[in-house]
């Protein structure tokens, strides 16, 4: 999609690259729902192993284990209010009057 200026005292036309810059190309908004989800789930995992890992008195360090524990929290956390705003925005949607 072309960004369209106009100049001073002419017609609008599109926008002249930079040179020397790149577009970056975004990932799509389900891909990077995907990937929370899938980094969510690893978090959750890792802490679940570590912890049963070290209950069964296996070679864990305590502090790695909250790590792992704190960093499963977080990342659902996370989740859950992208969750709620991503509820919120649908709703707000169905909401307008067309």
């Amino acid at each position: 999609m072309a960004d369209f200026v106009t100049p001073a005292g002419g017609t609008p036309g599109p926008m002249a690259a930079t040179p020397g810059v790149q577009e970056t190309k975004r990932p799509a908004i389900g891909e990077t729902f995907e990937n929370l989800l899938n980094e969510t789930a690893n978090n959750l995992s890792e802490a679940d192993r570590l912890s049963r890992e070290s209950a069964a008195g296996g070679p864990v360090d305590l502090h790695d284990v909250m790590i792992a524990m704190e960093k499963a929290d977080i990342s659902l956390r996370l989740l859950v209010q992208v969750r709620n705003k991503a509820l919120d925005a649908y709703q707000e949607i169905m909401r307008m009057q067309v």
